[in-house]
């Protein structure tokens, strides 16, 4: 990829940090082995887009599996997994027990969820 040279030009910055956001720098620095000037200039590069500030955090999840535990699948569909584990003991919702435990294929459970009228007890 071809940097324009005048991107690629460093110009001197000088700051003043306060203690804490200095220390954390360093820390980062440290333990990255990234020098703080890359630190800094990933920072703007990722915050100070076209006149924009961007703020905010994305809190990445792992995809889950095509086939869930019973906790997997009571916090899939937000609910306590004791209600959840005695409607598939009932029949209510579509599970297998392997041995002592509940296992739920996630798009059989979405499917229930999405047309089921059977209400998990409260």
């Amino acid at each position: 990829m071809h940097v324009p040279s005048e991107d690629r030009a460093q110009i001197p910055l000088y700051v003043r940090l306060s203690a804490e956001p200095s220390r954390r720098l360093e820390r980062a620095a440290s333990a990255s082995g990234l020098s703080k000037r890359r630190i800094v200039e990933d920072a703007v590069s990722e915050h100070l887009r076209d006149d924009r500030f961007l703020v905010g955090r994305i809190a990445l999840r792992e995809e889950l599996p095509e086939v869930l535990t019973l906790d997997e699948a009571a916090a899939l569909l937000r609910v306590d997994r004791a209600k959840l584990a005695a409607a598939a003991a009932a029949g209510d919702a579509p599970a297998r027990r392997i041995g002592s435990s509940w296992r739920f294929a996630k798009a059989a459970l979405l499917a229930w969820l999405a047309q089921s009228s059977t209400p998990i007890a409260p």
